[in-house]
């Protein structure tokens, strides 16, 4: 029997890193947090009253198995003077295949078959959620856009209004053999599924090892000076009763001058491994070198990291 993976988390590292395991034979589940609230996916939202789309559509592409012309499609974002402008036709469809069938989820299994995924993906919840921040001076900002692009440095965030998670998302959650949080932003992409209690207390229900791959850079107002260690500590806050068991952290060299541009030009730098108080606080650190350049942009080497992680499924441990 195929182990049970679920991957949580939104945004870019999300759907990066379930590109590279949906290669693997598991049984592959994404929840994504549903609180997006900028360009196409902001005015989607305002306009039908759904939770976000945006994060949704890059994992549906990220899983699908079918032509490289169909995700084109489904990713092609119009350019226009008219309401249009700034839409991809995948948050249109994702919309009206909500509206068709009730309710984002159903909208959801709606597509999956027809994109073929080699996997589930189940949003957060049904809710329209909207996502608050406390800055580090005390000054409240409402919707995750607002909260990416603020100057301050993020104190917690929270929801606006409690939500309530899809049971889809709990039960995966309980069944898992491996509860994975992706590389991405944290305050804004990753913790926005920790502030939920029920999803936090089925994770607390589920006897799967919870792993958690790190970043390789820091991201302006929400993990400056941030070492590996740092990264854990912070999700565990917003954990319950369980922790984080396994990290996965990037040991490898970033060429000098991506360093820099990455420095000057986004106010992002590497990510230190401090691999004595990492594993003072988890049961096993896997370091590797996991970096590489895709248009000129730093990712994982996302192949090598879901060998790691379907070997360690492997390992049993």
């Amino acid at each position: 029997m195929k182990k049970k993976v679920v991957v949580l988390g939104g945004g870019t590292g999300s759907s990066t890193l379930l590109r590279g395991l949906k290669e693997f034979p598991v049984d592959l589940t994404a929840i994504v947090s549903v609180c997006d609230d900028g360009k196409s996916t902001g005015a989607l939202r305002e306009e039908f009253s759904i939770p976000a789309v945006g994060d949704i559509r890059r994992v549906l592409v990220a899983l699908s198995e079918t032509e490289p012309l169909v995700m084109e499609l489904f990713n092609y974002r119009f350019r226009t003077t008219s309401d249009l402008d700034g839409h991809t036709v995948g948050n249109l469809l994702l919309t009206a295949s909500s509206g068709i069938t009730g309710n984002l989820s159903d909208g959801i299994e709606a597509l999956s078959k027809v994109f073929n995924l080699k996997g589930k993906v189940v949003p957060l919840t049904e809710d329209n959620v909207v996502l608050m921040g406390e800055m580090e001076d005390g000054s409240i900002v409402e919707g995750e856009h607002k909260i990416t692009v603020n100057n301050k440095k993020i104190n917690r965030v929270y929801y606006k209004e409690e939500p309530v998670p899809t049971q889809d998302a709990v039960r995966a959650l309980e069944e898992a053999d491996l509860i994975l949080f992706s590389m991405g932003s944290l305050f804004t992409s990753i913790i926005p599924n920790l502030i939920c209690d029920e999803i936090v207390n089925a994770i607390d229900r589920s006897h799967g090892k919870i792993m958690y791959v790190c970043n390789m850079v820091t991201q302006p107002g929400e993990t400056e000076g941030f070492k590996v260690s740092d990264h854990v500590k912070l999700l565990n806050q917003y954990l319950g009763k369980r922790k984080i068991d396994v990290v996965i952290a990037n040991n490898g060299e970033i060429d000098e001058d991506m360093a820099k541009r990455y420095e000057s030009l986004e106010q992002k730098d590497a990510v230190e491994l401090d691999a004595k108080e990492t594993k003072a606080m988890v049961s096993q650190l896997i370091c590797d070198d996991y970096v590489t350049v895709k248009n000129n942009l730093l990712r994982h080497n996302v192949m090598k990291l879901s060998m790691r992680i379907f070997g360690y499924l492997l390992e049993g441990k």
